[in-house]
């Protein structure tokens, strides 16, 4: 890892791929600023992990009551390249062992944010769950964002899909109409 200044450049375990940015080529640098030295980085635990795990840094244990949610505090700031973004997922671990997840699941962290990274947890488990300093509590999952250009239009190409949704795929409901019931060539 290196560091300057507080801010340190987010790395992972020999062997891993990265990303290249799709602009230059070149695999993007998040750094990391700690609030405090004793806050760890998000790592990835192994050379094909998609998402570096990040640890709760917490003065004190915060016990999640069944149905309970809180914001738990990471102690770190991200420093995200232009047109990427960090997507906070679960730990699939807490989910199936204690049903303590992510509750806005991904939650997206912008390139513009610079406030610290707090993860929403919720405990859908039957029992209470104490979380303490230093446990996993989520992953971050680095992904491409792009910005488009969004206009009004009075006419949208049709599609095989149409306007079928929540749980229409995959069935015999699917027609190529869209807005308007037009079939063929453009919805209105």
């Amino acid at each position: 890892m290196a560091e300057a200044s507080g801010i340190t450049a987010l790395t992972g375990p020999a062997g891993a791929s990265r990303m290249p940015n799709p602009a230059t080529g070149d695999t993007p640098v998040v750094r990391v600023y700690r609030k405090e030295s004793a806050a760890a980085l998000p790592a990835y635990a192994t050379a094909g992990a998609a998402g570096a795990d990040v640890e709760a840094f917490i003065v004190q244990d915060i016990t999640l009551q069944p149905g309970q949610r809180a914001k738990i505090p990471t102690g770190i700031v991200l420093e995200i390249p232009a047109g990427w973004e960090a997507q906070v997922r679960p730990r699939s671990g807490l989910a199936i062992k204690h049903g303590v997840t992510i509750l806005n699941a991904p939650g997206t962290i912008d390139s513009d944010y610079r406030g610290e990274l707090e993860i929403i947890l919720v405990n859908f488990g039957e029992e209470p769950y104490t979380i303490h300093n230093g446990d996993r509590i989520a992953q971050l999952v680095f992904a491409p964002a792009p910005q488009v250009n969004v206009e009004a239009s009075k006419e949208l190409a049709c599609s095989g899909r149409g306007t079928g949704g929540f749980g229409s795929t995959g069935t015999d409901s699917l027609g190529s109409a869209g807005i308007g019931g037009r079939a063929a060539g453009t919805m209105s």
